[in-house]
């Protein structure tokens, strides 16, 4: 199964130059614990998380207000291809210890995300599909 296939395309995103508040408020109304930053052309630059805004501003007595995103956010973040497949998915997650994959198209645009919550409930529909089969009373036997 390829990464377009359960990717949400409906990535809720941030312009580097808003202010870390407005990244918060934005979190807090999603109910999300991240947002993509991107350019002023649609390109993902980083990525802010509700860490980082606790770690580099609130622990260190900072106001929201006068910080913006990009001088909080991580700039290196780590992406995934719309064809590339769940396996490798879970792959760089792990290896990374991350939990988010930004996916960025041919054009180097951002198309989606696909995160560790995607990876796990797609899995479990399959468990769930397969055990459905193994327990039918109606599921051929090979050969016959």
């Amino acid at each position: 199964m390829l990464i377009k296939d359960v990717m949400r395309t409906n990535v809720i995103t941030i312009k580097p130059r808003a202010s870390v508040r407005e990244a918060a408020e934005i979190m807090t109304k999603n109910k999300i614990g991240s947002l993509i930053v991107i350019s002023p052309e649609g390109r993902a630059v980083g990525i802010i998380t509700g860490s980082d805004i606790i770690t580099d501003l609130v622990a260190i007595g900072g106001n929201s207000e006068d910080v913006t995103v990009e001088e909080i956010m991580s700039s290196d973040i780590i992406t995934i291809s719309p064809n590339d497949t769940l396996e490798e998915a879970a792959e760089i997650m792990a290896e990374n210890r991350i939990k988010k994959l930004p996916v960025i198209d041919e054009n180097g645009m951002l198309a989606g995300i696909v995160t560790a919550s995607d990876l796990i409930a797609f899995e479990k529909r399959l468990v769930e599909k397969i055990s459905e089969l193994i327990v039918s009373p109606e599921v051929r036997k090979i050969g016959g």
